[in-house]
């Protein structure tokens, strides 16, 4: 335990913000700041192929298909080589390995999330989009107006949770020399030497740390929505009743 407290207190700094700002960012920082990257870029791509997923058109459905299962088929380290090594060729010209690692996140976190959103407006009730197309709303005005906020609104958790899991791919940048919090720990480890098993223990407890704090916030929001949803049904049913009292009877 000594030597876990003086790791942190001689690399503390190393471990939050790398070298900054006498240097690159890294660490902790680093590592935070690709992951809200990647799933901020990656949430319209997502939407963008559920939408297709759910697309009555063969020739949108398909291809969207594909590549979501294609995508959560392969391994994501599989994906940073891909990128590592084709991006370059495409540009030509070298690419730092923060943007490697932000592009990879970006393709591999659009499929995960285009299947929570895809189970979050299909699991919402069919007669949501009977009302919408009643008052007489089209396709578009149904999915973007009626459906699509209340899925994204249930599956707030779930994004979260996925958030969480994107955390813990950013530490595969490590192969790629992407200097986040696990580059930055074999940077410490490589100035110690002697001390390994302490190193990756104090890693290893500041990534559960961040990750269990994630976790119990879509926890917390999974409860209240869950709450919502219980307060809404009887007040809606109260309502139904109401109003089917309120009709007159016919003789």
């Amino acid at each position: 335990m000594n030597d876990i407290l003086h790791i942190i207190s001689d690399n503390w700094l190393l471990l939050l913000i790398g070298q900054y700002p006498h240097g690159p960012l890294g660490g902790l920082a680093v590592t935070l700041l690709l992951s809200v990257l990647g799933i901020a870029f990656a949430f319209p791509l997502g939407v963008a192929l559920a939408l297709c997923r759910l697309s009555p058109l063969r020739f949108l459905r398909y291809p969207a298909t594909a590549v979501v299962y294609v995508v959560r088929g392969v391994p994501l380290i599989m994906f940073i080589f891909w990128t590592y090594f084709i991006v370059p060729q495409i540009l030509g010209r070298p690419v730092a390995g923060f943007t490697t690692m932000l592009v990879t996140l970006v393709i591999y976190q659009s499929a995960y999330l285009a299947e929570i959103v895809r189970a979050g407006m299909t699991g919402l009730p069919s007669g949501q989009t009977e009302a919408a197309r009643a008052i007489g709303l089209n396709y578009m005005q149904t999915t973007f107006k009626v459906l699509l906020p209340q899925a994204i609104y249930n599956m707030v958790p779930a994004i979260i949770s996925q958030f969480v899991s994107s955390i813990k791919d950013t530490a595969l940048g490590y192969v790629i020399s992407v200097n986040e919090l696990t580059f930055a720990g074999s940077q410490i480890n490589a100035t110690l030497l002697t001390m390994p098993f302490q190193v990756y223990i104090l890693l290893a407890a500041i990534y559960f740390v961040v990750c269990s704090a994630l976790t119990q916030l879509a926890r917390k929001l999974e409860q209240r929505i869950a709450r919502r949803r219980a307060g809404h049904g009887p007040a809606r049913a109260a309502a139904g009743g109401g109003a089917v009292a309120r009709q007159p009877v016919k003789v």
